[in-house]
């Protein structure tokens, strides 16, 4: 009972450690004095415009995981914040926004108590629809400035984008089509059997696999086949990462006496600009996206000390503070629950 105890209190301590010192890397990430320094620069109005927006844009974005988690399961929509914040902080801990969404299973598991299978379901869906709504989104902005980037930068977002939309192709096929999973489980099984002293856990987890994959291929279903689901969470999409970044982005330029024809157009060159957050590069993509954003605006006639300034300050509203604040909710995770199996429900 004791040592049972002791190992409990020192899981505990290493999780707050390890968010410690995950929180001191977010905080790092930001320049603080500079932060301070721009908004003292902008009128208050606009600076209040700025929060407005960004509050808006962060409930809107939480919201679509609400949407598809209470078309399965009636869900507080207190979960489902929590759920989309622990999400978007692993996002900025590990390469590739598809770090975060890796984990999302578990975090809807334990944040919501849904099954592990539909949560999977869930966690795919939202990682398809979003995979494949950006790479769209990002195409239409490459088309728009044709001719007017570099070849070289050129290629790296068409590469981006394509990422973006085989990831949300890929995904949702296998999810729809997870059950097929049954005509490979008795070959794992028998594999599985063989590893010394685990093997025979193994083994029952893959004889557990068809029921469980099924289970997922129907929620997958289930959501792809609800028009208010899919309406709502592209509705959201629209809202969160085209209007409230291209609003952002907007008033900065407002302010510096700079602007952008077509200002229609601007959402649109944000998330292609955006797109290389999909790419392995550094955590959360911080730095290289910067960059990148940075050297498609100068492209596009944008003065380089404006666009700085705007994506600066887009980032540190619509991702760094976002995910600061999901710093907290991730502390509740209990990270023995990502060991689980599937069957421990």
């Amino acid at each position: 009972m004791v040592d049972s105890k002791r190992r409990a209190w020192l899981f505990r301590a290493a999780q707050y450690l390890l968010g410690a010192l995950t929180l001191a890397w977010v905080l790092g990430q930001v320049e603080w004095e500079r932060t301070v320094s721009l908004f003292a620069s902008v009128s208050i109005e606009t600076t209040v415009a700025l929060i407005a927006v960004s509050g808006v844009g962060l409930l809107v974005a939480l919201a679509m995981w609400h949407v598809l988690l209470d078309r399965i399961e009636d869900t507080r929509f207190r979960a489902a914040i929590d759920t989309g914040l622990i999400v978007l902080f692993v996002n900025h801990l590990l390469p590739s926004r598809l770090s975060g969404r890796a984990v999302a299973p578990f975090v809807v598991h334990h944040r919501t108590g849904m099954a592990y299978s539909g949560a999977v379901g869930v966690s795919g869906v939202h990682t398809g629809l979003y995979a494949l709504l950006y790479g769209f989104v990002a195409f239409l902005g490459l088309v728009l400035s044709v001719g007017q980037l570099p070849l070289g930068l050129a290629l790296v977002l068409v590469l981006s984008t394509a990422l973006y939309a085989a990831a949300g192709t890929v995904v949702l096929l296998t999810g729809i089509n997870l059950s097929a999973v049954e005509r490979i489980a008795g070959g794992i099984e028998i594999i599985a059997r063989r590893v010394p002293i685990v093997g025979d856990r193994l083994a029952a987890l893959a004889k557990k696999l068809p029921e469980f994959s099924a289970a997922s291929a129907d929620t997958f279903r289930t959501l792809l086949r609800d028009p208010v689901a899919i309406v709502s969470y592209t509705a959201g999409f629209v809202v969160a990462q085209l209007i409230v970044p291209g609003l952002r982005v907007w008033l900065i330029f407002e302010s510096l006496g700079v602007s952008l024809e077509p200002a229609l157009f601007l959402p649109l060159y944000l998330v292609m600009a955006y797109s290389v957050t999909l790419l392995p590069l550094t955590p959360g993509g911080v730095g290289v996206t910067e960059a990148t954003a940075t050297a498609v605006f100068i492209a596009l006639g944008v003065p380089s000390t404006a666009i700085v300034t705007a994506i600066f300050v887009d980032r540190l509203l619509g991702s760094y503070l976002p995910a600061l604040v999901g710093w907290y909710p991730s502390l509740k995770m209990d990270l023995s629950k990502l060991v689980e199996s599937p069957s421990q429900e």
